[in-house]
């Protein structure tokens, strides 16, 4: 009998434009050799220029859909990505906090690409006090660090420095926080990941020029999915920035908004080498 593949468990909404969500972990994940189980918080109305809606699930929906598959099959890494409700946030923080073993990657999904709220105040602040202090990696962009790690007496929030921020998410109880630098105004993409004792590794990536619906979901999902083939924290983070950014190098504009990463693209390089080379050895060539 083979030996199944790893397994990642994520926790996000449906996204019937195939972008984010729910679809994009699932792309992602079994791209990357894993075996992804889902977990539905809510179902979204929306394309890929934006989300019109969202209707989260009934909390105890939520806890059974888990309940089901982590008493059926044995979880490498849970993923989390868009929550839907207070309550949502905190069923899952209940259900995990009975697998303290397994890691946690968590993309907080805030706002859509455009702009649209997808997260209340009341849900930041359980995301705070209920999430936060079981997450082994944080992948926050820099507007949503910023969001997360306000205090009421901050001014100037959107100018507040990203390691102070790093540090505020950490002393929550966040083992690791990777801060990435799309929204920055630099000339390369910089993706800084900090630990308790520092900046644990800093990585610069070429600015591409368009605008993408599901990075942050591809790039939280890599990184469960190589935690979940047996890499290191660090090592995770940096080949999952690898993969995150050819998915975006090879990503399509499907409808009349967003490009969407191609989670997929060594496929394609597969095909156009004409040969039945593995995934390592397509990105090998993609690099």
């Amino acid at each position: 009998m083979l030996q199944p593949p790893p397994i990642v468990l994520s926790f996000a909404a449906n996204d019937p434009s195939g972008g984010a969500g729910l679809q994009a972990d699932l792309l992602a994940i079994a791209s990357l050799g894993c075996h992804p189980l889902s977990v539905m918080t809510a179902i979204t109305v929306q394309d890929t220029a934006g989300v019109e809606d969202v209707m989260p699930l009934d909390p105890e929906w939520v806890a059974d859909q888990a309940r089901a598959v982590l008493e059926d099959m044995p979880v490498q890494v849970f993923k989390i990505g868009l929550l839907g409700s207070v309550e949502i946030i905190a069923t899952i923080a209940e259900v995990i906090s009975d697998y303290p073993q397994i890691p946690l990657v968590m993309d907080p999904v805030l706002t859509s690409g455009r702009g649209d709220e997808l997260a209340s105040e009341e849900m930041i602040d359980a995301m705070r006090e209920l999430l936060l202090p079981q997450v082994t990696v944080l992948t926050p962009n820099s507007l949503e660090a910023r969001h997360l790690a306000q205090l009421e007496n901050d001014s100037h929030v959107t100018k507040l420095d990203l390691s102070l921020c790093a540090q505020r998410l950490l002393d929550l109880g966040c083992e690791y926080v990777l801060i990435t630098g799309t929204h920055e105004n630099t000339a390369q993409v910089t993706n800084t990941l900090f630990a308790a004792d520092g900046t644990a590794r800093s990585d610069h990536w070429e600015r591409l020029p368009n605008t993408y619906h599901g990075s942050g979901c591809t790039l939280a999902s890599a990184i469960a999915a190589f935690l979940a083939n047996g890499l290191s924290i660090t090592e995770s983070v940096k080949e999952a920035q690898d993969y995150t950014w050819h998915t975006l190098q090879a990503g399509f504009r499907p409808g009349m908004g967003q490009y969407i990463p191609n989670r997929l693209y060594w496929v394609r390089d597969d095909e156009d080498a004409g040969d039945d080379t593995d995934m390592s050895t397509a990105q090998e060539n993609a690099d």
